[in-house]
């Protein structure tokens, strides 16, 4: 795949966050393999600008408009062209890029990558809100137009990995993986006094403030499930969750004749982003490679749902289907940043969730402004409930 004529058209957007820096990475490890086309990213003028002149994209975007400038400087006389604002972020994501990493964060991600999809280019997932909000339109957009979702998430990735979709009727279930997060072993009333600092401080994987706390949660793998619900077509009870301390397995796949197959591998995000930009090939990451003798022993567990109610809260929301994902995740998303404000403690996150759930069950979803008005709404809902018993204090954890 040398030939100028057979190289991978990339766009990446979110190239300044983890995913999109470890996707760059890999980019620029085979520069004769991949041509960019766009990269875009919040407000990272800095990095950005320096993304797009190592790897020579033909279009630059900051999110931020009042950085129009800044970029625009930051590009003088290299050719690439530079844009702001929310359009300019979607017409990135409409020019032709064989190759589309969707990993900007939060709802500012939906309409880039439904533009993708209906371009029916090859679309790599890292933002769960895509498919938790809008799965639905999104896999008929992506049916109607040819589009591919490679899922990166490591567990989706795993999964999709061992994952027959010639003969689905003979798989049974498949088995999402968790570390459990810092908080595994801890009784629940031990939780309440939780500080932000310690439900950052994640035992395997090095994340955000915000993924983090989820992760402390489990309400990441609470929105991992109803993930695989659409990316896969299977059921509630057709997806389990296991905690899995040592995060190497990290998806399992069972069939109808016994066979269970598992894709191990080190907490690494760079194998599933790997295996996503190359696929259907395999291409080189440095990820650690696993050496299963030092590692010794592998245990898993079944979690505990008094412990972690954010699991139960998404299924209830998935099976409810409709709006109620989007309301589990905007709820969510204000409650952990009213955590790491330390306006409510670690255990109210749960309740809020639940409470706003209780109070908008959702609506039909069938079209973005609709996911866009009902997230408005829950998040005017779960502030107040916010407000009803936060306490201000200290400033908030910063991020990992």
């Amino acid at each position: 795949m040398t030939a100028a004529a057979h190289k991978r058209r990339v766009t990446i957007l979110g190239s300044t966050g983890s995913v999109g820096c470890n996707t760059v990475e890999l980019v620029e490890a085979d520069r004769d393999a991949y041509e960019v086309e766009a990269l875009v990213a919040r407000n990272n003028v800095a990095r950005l600008a320096e993304q797009a002149r190592r790897l020579d994209a033909k279009f630059a975007v900051i999110a931020d408009d009042r950085q129009y400038r800044a970029l625009k400087e930051a590009l003088a006389g290299t050719g690439i062209a530079a844009a702001a604002g929310q359009a300019a972020v979607v017409e990135a994501a409409a020019r032709p890029a064989d190759w589309v990493m969707a990993a900007i964060v939060g709802a500012a991600g939906l309409a880039p990558t439904l533009e993708a999809v209906r371009r029916g280019a090859m679309v790599a997932l890292a933002n769960k809100e895509v498919l938790v909000c809008a799965g639905a339109l999104v896999k008929a957009e992506a049916t109607r137009h040819g589009a591919q979702l490679l899922p990166v998430d490591s567990e989706h990735n795993a999964v999709f990995q061992v994952f027959d979709f010639e003969q689905t009727k003979t798989i049974e279930r498949i088995v999402l993986t968790a570390s459990g997060g810092p908080f595994r072993e801890r009784p629940r009333e031990a939780m309440r006094d939780v500080t932000p600092e310690q439900a950052v401080a994640h035992p395997n994987w090095r994340m955000g403030a915000k993924i983090s706390v989820d992760s402390a949660t489990m309400m990441n793998k609470g929105l991992e499930v109803i993930e695989a619900h659409h990316l896969f077509g299977l059921s509630s009870r057709q997806i389990e969750v296991v905690v899995h301390p040592q995060s190497v397995v990290h998806g399992l796949v069972y069939y109808s004749d016994g066979s269970v197959l598992a894709q191990l591998g080190s907490p690494d995000m760079r194998t599933p982003i790997a295996n996503a930009l190359g696929w259907p090939r395999r291409i080189p990451a440095p990820s650690p490679r696993l050496d299963l003798a030092k590692l010794a022993r592998l245990t898993f567990e079944t979690p505990d749902p008094a412990r972690f109610p954010a699991l139960r809260l998404a299924r209830a929301a998935m099976e409810a289907g409709g709006g109620a994902p989007c309301v589990l995740n905007a709820a969510n998303e204000v409650a952990v940043e009213a955590f790491l404000d330390r306006r409510i403690g670690f255990l109210e996150i749960a309740e809020i969730v639940e409470r706003t759930l209780a109070l908008l069950p959702g609506r039909r979803i069938d079209a973005l402004d609709d996911v866009y008005a009902l997230d408005g709404e829950v998040r005017a809902a779960a502030s107040g409930f916010v407000a009803s018993r936060a306490t201000p204090n200290a400033p908030r954890a910063a991020a990992v």
